[in-house]
């Protein structure tokens, strides 16, 4: 095995995190709003469904985990020898 659990464990953290940054601006269009009144922030979106979007985050994030992980153990990606020598 090229890499331990704990190491696949922490590619998959990785790989939420990029995930999460990519699915955050999804449905976050302000542009045709009129400029907020109420005080609240003008980026801010007034539903911003972090719920669906954590759910969407964790799919997505198994999906390159999969692809980075299959990639290793394939050969693709080449582990170096730690240890020997």
């Amino acid at each position: 095995m090229p890499i331990g659990p704990l190491t696949m464990f922490a590619i998959y953290i990785i790989c939420w995190w990029v995930a999460l940054f990519m699915v955050l601006p999804i449905g976050t269009n302000r542009q045709d709003q009129p400029p907020p009144t109420d005080g609240s922030q003008w980026g801010a979106p007034d539903t911003p469904n972090l719920k669906k979007k954590f759910v969407t985050t964790t799919w997505v994030g198994a999906v390159l985990w999969l692809l980075i992980v299959g990639a290793i153990f394939t050969g693709l990606v080449p582990m170096p020898e730690i240890g020997a020598g």
